[in-house]
């Protein structure tokens, strides 16, 4: 009989004692460390179980933290790939704005559009999924060009406090003069300020997944800048990558 390779037995353990409660939705599983010397296994052993674990959404990680169990109905998993992906949000999620677009001065966003001067449309929000009310999962800051801003300057959708299910994107597109072609995106970790906490419910300083994205038409033109801050422990981010030709 084939003995399995010691990894699949760590990750089945564990699976087991996930699945029987004994570590519960965000409560912290043993460290690496710990396992390599409760079990005499080597590290690459114990890093390939939590990788399939975290693969079929048992447990996630969060940078500088630790492994955490997950109860995988309570966490929003996106699967991203196109364009289309990010507008599919609103299928499953709720859109709460905290402040509405309005214009404002911000170099940085306005550097990043390539504008010729300093002011910006500005509007910030939330994400809930889940059933009514909802968890909070991201909160987001999207920056327009005041051209661009100008055909949904009066949308009720982005005014303050409206809730729905519609994404910034979605609303600028049947106005713009070419379709929205490109998402130019970097993922970083960044503490939560006192802002994203509030809005996620989590605790100032907590580490948060960041993800700012530069929408582009097609004609190579600088359309949204928007800027995500995630809470982990609510969200899940998934890319699949293929091998070309």
């Amino acid at each position: 009989m084939r003995v399995p390779p010691a990894y699949q037995t760590l990750r089945e353990q564990l699976r087991d004692e996930i699945a029987a409660g004994r570590y519960r939705d965000g409560v912290r599983l043993p460290t690496e460390s710990e396992l390599v010397a409760s079990h005499g296994l080597s590290r690459q052993t114990v890093r390939r179980a939590f990788q399939d674990l975290v693969a079929e959404g048992m447990v996630y990680r969060v940078p500088g933290r630790g492994t955490y169990a997950s109860d995988s109905g309570r966490r929003y998993l996106r699967q991203l790939g196109s364009i289309e992906d990010l507008m599919s949000l609103s299928d499953d999620t709720t859109m709460h704005v905290l402040s509405g677009l309005r214009r404002r001065v911000d170099v940085d966003a306005a550097s990043r559009l390539r504008l010729d001067d300093d002011f910006v449309f500005t509007v910030v929000f939330r994400r809930l999924h889940g059933a009514d009310p909802g968890v909070p999962f991201v909160l987001t800051t999207v920056h327009l060009a005041p051209t661009v801003a100008a055909a949904v300057l009066d949308s009720p959708q982005l005014a303050d406090g409206a809730v729905g299910t519609q994404t910034v994107i979605g609303l600028l597109e049947p106005h713009l003069s070419a379709p929205i072609a490109e998402a130019a995106q970097s993922i970083t970790v960044a503490p939560a300020d006192t802002v994203v906490a509030d809005a996620v419910g989590c605790e100032p300083g907590h580490p948060m997944l960041r993800v700012d994205r530069l929408y582009s038409d097609a004609g190579g033109r600088p359309v949204e800048l928007s800027v995500s801050h995630f809470l982990p422990e609510q969200y899940t981010y998934r890319v699949t990558l293929r091998r070309s030709g």
